[in-house]
């Protein structure tokens, strides 16, 4: 028997167990031995497909989605649509066929709209898949080759190199400087350096130095490693399973609409029952009865109230938009408003995304740098004033800043309007410094490079040899690295003056520890001249250099984000940062931008996991930021608060942020540096990357709500005055006051005419002063339910009133019932009016103020009384909906009835306030 055959039969009986390996903790020696591989041939092609076949494409497995019919259909079941439906048989029953297509019409573009934003949803996987697909090079039969990641099985060797997207979970076997980017994957936000050493049990992910994950990016060096993990067992695969198995929650305002809806559509058919037997019961036609119980249907139904619902989120969205959030499900702008924690990503959305250097320690003297990012921007400072640089006693810093520029294989360059990074960004942020300083990339020519040293793991220091004076046959080395690998070779140092004096190790030791406890990730800088070669070897940095100083690198908040979270926090919203990264980094970046202030509000992800459920639900509600976590703990987070009842917005642009932003309430991605997945799986997408955009929206969300609650509060009433008048007609046995068809113009035409620009209003100065919404609160409150109770008795007693007035006095029912239906219009135009900013926004505009007007109601009014002219004057419309004209004089009555309602609406407005 062969030797692979013997591997082919290990392995696989064997491969169940492979998955529960902790890949990280084994030697890579072991790990080869327990895969059946070979350190140094690989795998033999015919034992990859052996396994191929046994394990099946290097690819995530596709959601089996629901059919499109089945999917199409579901989304007719809504409350909403019933009522909708409804109204659309009741008006083919009256052989209305107009009004019955504009209802179906209506009822159609919601499913669509339904229909297609599903459909949109389940992308999240497809794009998964996308973000592992690759080509990798491996070996095979000990040669070099290269495939489709698909290919790719357990066993096999892979040669990573700088720019390669890693195409499995590997193990890794030999490495040479490797730095990979795992931000998408774990938060990280500066490259990860590897090593090949075993690693505790309990190390994290991100701290899993000896492994590299499917997705993440090598920026620097490279690498052998092996594949422990392909398909759905890779971290991204497992990602990809919480993002199918977490629950797609509804918005509070779909909930509330919803329960709203059920309770009408019973109270609908309850109230149509009684009419029935009412009527029978006095001896009516059941003919006579069936109308009239048609007619309280009709009048009943809010028909304008998903019309609003749809237009007044549109409108909020275009807001939005304009404002550098575009929202993917409409319901989303409400969640927005009534959030009450954010939970927000570090890295690219509270911070640039761009390292920075902002302190320097040199010549034993502290330096700040102004300015952020990869601009030249900036300058140098001691005691808050400019260093110059023509004065001897700088020497140190400028040979600091020098060194940085020199010992370094980044560059920056303009391109878009914008300069970008070519590199790693702490070397980017070391280049930014020097710039500032007036140093620039020309100053490689002075003194070019001869030799380099590369960034290796071990021994933690890069180092670069320049020819620094021919004549004199000198040469310089710069070194840069961490601290301990820099002071141990060094003896001397600059002082003050410029001198070289005798290192104190000590004094920079505690130079260190303030710039660490200040977030800040530092490096050391050396140098030391030789005489004339053209090589360099670790010998020649063994001791004796001089150490040049310290600079401390972070990537800073965002000027303007700090500023939002100020004012999320005075709106009563609660801003917590769970991120990747150093527990040290997020929470000196968090005390800065004023979301925590003490020690307690920190967790990382290692407490957490040793939380139970009671302890974990206690650390997510009092915690402030979340160092170091997991994808699954992200997600257990946003449950966790979930479960205490708030309402969550979560944002993140990376692969680990997927599961939480699809589980939160409404998610939140980056439109620009966020990864595929991210997108689909958010509610919400930010073009600028900036938290203060979040703020914006919450803003918006939530004068979107107030002007859903105008909307409820103008129309409701209508509803209930026309269904009040037509109940007590059926139990006085009186004729009825309005027309079933002439109920259908008031809701179709009228309402829906003047609840419109309702959508329109602008924002209210003092909805970021208030707290949020109570996510409990019910879209119907008491004080509201007052307010509709107290419009519709007034609504009541204009129509019957109207009606009962007139019929009396001339016997006519067209008229009376004419002039019932322009009453109650002239009652829907005041309560507008007194409803809306636009008669307030008026007054202040003419006293000379700016202030936004909202012309909106204006026009919708203008075009509402054309309509009402129409209606009673035009003949063709008298025959249709059996009216009359009206004179001049009639016509002044029906608004002079209708005026007293801006009496009481003063009166409701101190009560309940609406603006």
């Amino acid at each position: 028997m062969t030797a692979n055959t013997i591997a082919t039969n290990t392995f696989a009986q064997t491969t169940e167990d492979l998955l529960n390996y902790e890949w990280h903790t084994l030697g890579e020696q072991k790990v080869v031995q327990t895969l059946a591989s070979h350190p140094e041939a690989g795998l033999s092609h015919e034992e990859a497909t052996t396994r191929h076949q046994q394990m099946g494409a290097n690819q995530l497995t596709a959601k089996s989605g629901k059919s499109s019919w089945l999917r199409f259909l579901e989304q007719f079941n809504q409350p909403l649509l019933y009522i909708l439906l409804t109204a659309g048989l009741v008006t083919l029953l009256l052989k209305d066929w107009i009004d019955a297509g504009v209802i179906f019409g209506v009822t159609l573009i919601n499913v669509i709209i339904g229909y297609i934003q599903e459909s949109k949803a389940e992308g999240a996987i497809a794009a998964l898949s996308k973000a592992v697909t690759t080509e990798a090079t491996l070996i095979r039969d000990g040669q070099k080759t290269r495939l489709a990641s698909t290919e790719l099985v357990l066993g096999d060797l892979v040669l990573l190199a700088s720019g390669d997207k890693v195409p499995a979970d590997l193990r890794l076997l030999s490495v040479r400087g490797l730095q990979v980017d795992e931000s998408a994957l774990t938060g990280e936000s500066v490259p990860v350096e590897k090593a090949t050493a075993s690693l505790a049990i309990e190390t994290p992910l991100a701290e899993r130095s000896n492994m590299v994950y499917a997705g993440s990016f090598v920026s620097f060096g490279q690498a052998e490693g092996i594949v422990v993990a392909i398909a759905d067992a890779t971290e991204t695969g497992r990602i990809s399973q919480l993002i199918e198995s977490s629950t797609n929650l509804k918005t509070p305002l779909t909930r509330n609409i919803d329960k709203f809806s059920k309770s009408l559509l019973y109270v609908i058919l309850g109230l149509a029952a009684l009419t029935f037997a009412v009527g029978l019961g006095q001896g009516e036609s059941w003919i006579d009865v069936f109308k009239a119980s048609v007619a309280l249907v009709v009048s009943a139904i809010p028909e304008g109230l998903p019309a609003i619902v749809t237009v007044t989120l549109a409108i909020g969205v275009s807001r939005m938009a304009r404002r550098k959030a575009i929202i993917r499900k409409l319901p989303a702008v409400e969640t927005l408003g009534s959030t009450t924690v954010i939970c927000s990503d570090k890295t690219g959305t509270l911070t640039e995304n761009q390292m920075t250097v902002q302190k320097i320690y040199a010549g034993g003297q502290h330096y700040t740098v102004s300015g952020i990012g990869y601009a030249p921007d900036g300058e140098i400072l001691i005691d808050q004033q400019p260093v110059d640089f023509n004065a001897d006693e700088h020497v140190a810093l400028w040979e600091s800043l020098e060194a940085g520029l020199l010992c370094n294989d980044s560059h920056i360059e303009w391109g878009d309007g914008q300069w970008n990074l070519v590199g790693t960004p702490t070397e980017g942020a070391l280049i930014t410094a020097a710039n500032k300083a007036g140093l620039t990339q020309g100053n490689l020519d002075q003194l070019p490079r001869i030799d380099t040293i590369p960034f290796e793991s071990q021994f933690q220091y890069m180092a670069t040899l320049h020819e620094l004076d021919a004549k004199r046959s000198l040469n310089v080395i710069y070194l840069k690295g961490s601290v301990e690998a820099i002071l141990q070779r060094c003896d001397r140092m600059f002082d003050a003056q410029g001198q070289l004096a005798r290192l104190n190790p000590a004094a920079v030791e505690q130079e260190v520890a303030d710039m660490a406890n200040q977030g800040l990730r530092v490096l050391a800088f050396a140098s030391k001249e030789v005489a004339t070669k053209r090589s360099l070897d670790r010998n020649d940095i063994d001791r004796g250099l001089v150490f040049l100083g310290l600079q401390g690198i972070i990537d800073p908040p965002r000027e303007e984000a700090i500023a939002a979270v100020k004012a999320c926090q005075s709106a009563g919203i609660q801003v917590k940062m769970i991120t990747g990264d150093h527990a040290l980094t997020a929470a000196a970046i968090a005390r800065q931008m004023g979301i925590c202030s003490t020690e307690e509000q920190v967790f990382t992800g290692q407490q957490l996991a040793q939380m139970d459920e009671k302890e974990f639900a206690q650390a997510a509600e009092q915690g402030m930021v979340f160092a170091r976590v997991a994808p699954e703990q992200k997600l257990h987070l946003v449950k966790a608060l979930q479960s205490q009842g708030e309402i969550v917005a979560m944002t993140g642009d990376g692969v680990n942020d997927a599961p939480a932003l699809k589980q939160a309430d409404i998610g939140v991605a980056m439109g620009i540096a966020g990864a595929e997945v991210a997108k689909e799986s958010a509610d919400m997408l930010l073009t600028d990357d900036n938290f203060a955009s979040i703020e914006a929206a919450v803003e918006e969300g939530r004068g979107v709500y107030r002007n859903l609650r105008k909307a409820i509060a103008f129309l409701l009433p209508i509803n209930v005055g026309e269904s009040m008048t037509i109940l007590i007609a059926i139990l006085l046995a009186t004729v009825l006051p309005i027309l079933p068809i002439q109920i259908l113009w008031l809701n179709m035409v009228s309402s829906v005419g003047l609840i419109v620009p309702l959508a329109f209003e602008p924002q209210s100065g003092q909805v970021m002063q208030q707290p949020p919404r109570n996510p409990r609160e019910k879209l119907l409150s008491g004080s509201l339910l007052k307010r509709i109770l107290a419009i519709s008795v007034f609504n009541w007693v204009v129509i019957f009133g109207v009606f009962q007035w007139i019929l009396q006095t001339t016997g006519n029912e067209a008229l009376a019932r004419t002039m019932a239906i322009n009453g109650l219009v002239a009652a829907e135009v005041f309560y507008l009016l007194s409803i809306t900013q636009f008669l307030p926004s008026l007054v202040v505009r003419i006293q000379g103020k700016r202030t936004p007007v909202a012309y909106a109601p204006a026009i919708g009014i203008v075009v509402v009384v054309i309509l009402q002219c129409v209606f009673s004057q035009w003949s063709m419309m008298n025959q249709v909906f059996d009216t009359t004209p009206l004179t001049f004089i009639q016509a002044l009555i029906c608004m002079g009835v209708g005026l007293p309602v801006v009496f009481i609406a003063l009166i409701l407005q101190r009560f309940d306030p609406l603006n």
